[in-house]
């Protein structure tokens, strides 16, 4: 069941983060479910530096906190693709 709540996690933080950076038409759903997953850990790890808690379950606080990591990894990723 906990890999479930992660999936729709994923998908729904991804989702997000693609519309936020423009790139929703380009990302089916897999891909906004790797993006999200990726961006919850990346987010948690961004969100330890400044002594907040990262993703800690399904909430909207861990919901923020993936988007913000997925938004990250989104623009990362952007910048190499140039």
């Amino acid at each position: 069941m906990n890999w479930i709540v992660w999936i729709i996690f994923g998908a729904l933080a991804g989702w997000i983060a693609s519309i936020i950076m423009g790139r929703n038409k380009q990302m089916g759903a897999i891909a906004n479910i790797v993006v999200g997953i990726i961006g919850a850990f990346l987010g948690g790890w961004i969100m330890s530096f400044f002594g907040a808690q990262g993703v800690t379950g399904f909430n909207l606080t861990s919901l923020i906190v993936a988007i913000i990591g997925a938004v990250v990894l989104l623009f990362v990723v952007g910048l190499f693709r140039r």
